[in-house]
């Protein structure tokens, strides 16, 4: 699969699911890095067809009335370290 990590959560996510064979792109690596707009989120999500993975509620707005990101992955886990959102079971 790919996808796209947002902002809010860090690059160590990113690297673990690129480790587990995925393709994916962390906010950091694009060219505005984390200012990088919404928007243009979601035209590189539809472009490459990239999920996109983020704490931002905005974007659950934006699926439901634009139909953009091309998909999403909203993850609301609260206050919680890197370790603990990173551990595989």
């Amino acid at each position: 699969m790919r996808f796209l990590v947002d902002a809010q959560l860090p690059r160590r996510l990113a690297l673990a699911t690129a480790a587990a064979g995925h393709d994916v792109i962390h906010t950091l690596d694009l060219p505005d890095g984390n200012t990088t707009s919404d928007s243009q989120i979601n035209e590189l999500s539809l472009r490459d067809q990239r999920v996109v993975v983020t704490k931002d509620s905005d974007f659950v707005s934006s699926l439901l009335v634009t139909q953009q990101p091309y998909k999403l992955l909203l993850v609301s886990t609260g206050n919680i370290n890197r370790t603990a959102l990173i551990v595989h079971r």
